[in-house]
């Protein structure tokens, strides 16, 4: 099967939706640190729409931090891939054109610099998970402990950190005189953008510089709220393609229908006119960001441990049992709704009937097992902070405590028939350790994890309502196992 590229366009099926701008006048004028999946099925595909409808030099030079793979994936396309929207009824395909370059940090150093630097560019955009900006999880500071930010802090000559190369990007903007810059967290991170701010001032003070008067005149973060589910592209995804499209596509990205961009309308300078393909500018980013991260986020990390425990593969798969589609629905309803503002023209309870319809989409085939990677990252903002609204109001949290409960029992590395589980986390070996030292006593086991103060802080753990409630699901899980743990929750009235 020949291989997408500019020069295969013509052979694409007519069922392809093809860029309507004239892709080769388009310039740069958008950076993105992060090139996954995620960015390929959403940023880019806001600024490929804008194009179509509002024309503009916004095409992307997209990065990649850590490896090559998407780059060596895109470049033999001419940064050409398709995006597969698909529902339980159907796949179409749309064809990207917004990504115009592609680059691997650690072998063009000075290039991104100099990207960063370039007065065309106006806007700077980052999908790079929430371990990717150096912080502790606790208190969102700086970890200067963290090798790559050391690294930076000591020589910017050739940074290693997204901090690095924002810091040593913003700095020869300022040298050569290139003008204001937009910078915009895309992560799934409270308050991102301003989080982001923060450590950049962080390490701007760190380091020595004499850039933060600069920065603060003529840098802008504003919040954002990004929400599509993309799962894991796989060989089956990438065959479908090519019947679908007619050519081979390396770089494919597998996504669901629904997509949604709350942007903080604060901007240094020019943008692309997302407003015009579908984003939504707002004084306020804070109510879509927390019904996001707690509703869905919250919802699909709970669902991912207890599924993954309980042999399920895939999210569809687990909302296809009843008591699992229970259990959710209870939580996300009774007891994170009562604890998450509501945005305006929104009500909860059609975002959460909305989110379990998304949740069974059965042509997605999320893995239980992509969602549950980088746990200790990702549980303060998805569910410990639930809980701390509700231990602060009185409020239940049996439901969220069992997700909890389901992501130590998960993070052991041992599945309920003794098979190891490939546990991808930074805290992995600690985890590892807790595991040999506590052999399966649950509450021993709960008592070290809630040791973990980048995780669960310096609170929760004198809140007793909290540790009983993990300590008994944590028991339950041992003795009986996901799918018996989550039937018993289920059958208990509310």
């Amino acid at each position: 099967m020949p291989r997408l590229s500019a020069e295969m366009l013509g052979s694409t099926r007519a069922a392809v939706e093809l860029p309507r701008y004239p892709r080769n006048e388009t310039g740069i004028g958008h950076v993105h640190l992060g090139v996954g999946a995620f960015m390929r099925a959403h940023i880019a595909v806001y600024n490929d729409e804008a194009m179509n409808i509002a024309g503009g030099n916004w095409s992307i030079a997209g990065v990649s931090l850590r490896n090559a793979t998407v780059r060596d994936q895109l470049r033999p396309q001419d940064c050409l891939y398709n995006v597969a929207v698909c529902d339980s009824a159907a796949v179409y395909y749309r064809l990207i054109g917004s990504i115009k370059s592609i680059d691997v940090a650690p072998d063009n150093t000075d290039r991104i610099v100099g990207l960063i630097a370039d007065p065309a560019v106006s806007v700077v955009t980052l999908t790079v998970t929430e371990k990717g900006y150096g912080l502790t999880p606790d208190s969102g500071a700086l970890d200067t402990q963290l090798g790559e930010i050391a690294h930076d802090l000591a020589s910017l000559q050739r940074p290693q950190s997204t901090l690095g190369f924002l810091v040593a990007g913003l700095i020869r903007r300022r040298d050569q005189g290139a003008g204001p810059i937009t910078i915009i967290s895309c992560d799934n991170l409270p308050r991102n953008s301003t989080r982001l701010r923060q450590a950049l001032l962080e390490f701007v003070d760190l380091a020595c510089t004499d850039i933060q008067g600069w920065l603060d005149e003529n840098v802008r973060f504003p919040e954002t709220m990004v929400d599509r589910i993309v799962p894991a592209t796989t060989h089956d995804d990438l065959k479908d393609a090519e019947a679908g499209i007619g050519l081979s596509d390396a770089a494919l990205v597998r996504t669901e229908p629904f997509t949604q961009w709350v942007i903080e309308n604060d901007f240094a300078g020019p943008r692309p006119a997302w407003d015009k393909a579908g984003a939504l500018f707002v004084d306020s980013v804070e109510p879509y960001e927390l019904a996001k991260l707690r509703l869905l986020n919250g919802a699909h990390s709970a669902l991912a441990y207890l599924g993954y425990l309980g042999g399920h593969s895939f999210i569809h798969e687990a909302m296809a049992d009843s008591k699992y589609a229970a259990y959710v629905r209870y939580m996300m309803t009774n007891e994170i709704s009562p604890v998450t503002p509501q945005p305006e023209g929104m009500q909860h309870a059609n975002y959460v009937d909305a989110l379990l319809a998304r949740f069974r989409n059965t042509s997605l085939r999320h893995r239980t097992a992509q969602i549950a990677m980088d746990g200790s990252q990702k549980l303060p903002q998805r569910l410990l902070n639930t809980i701390r609204a509700q231990l602060h109001c009185g409020g239940p949290i049996a439901g969220l405590s069992l997700a909890v409960a389901a992501w130590m029992r998960y993070a052991l590395g041992r599945d309920e028939h003794g098979r190891s589980i490939d546990v991808q986390d930074p805290l992995a070996t600690r985890f590892a350790d807790i595991a040999t030292r506590t052999h399966d006593d649950a509450d021993e086991t709960a008592r070290c994890f809630l040791q973990i103060r980048s995780v669960f802080g310096d609170d929760l753990i004198d809140e007793p309502r909290f540790t009983s409630l993990v300590v008994e699901h944590l028991a339950n899980l041992m003795q009986h196992g996901a799918a018996n743990t989550v039937a018993m929750f289920s059958a208990q009235p509310e």
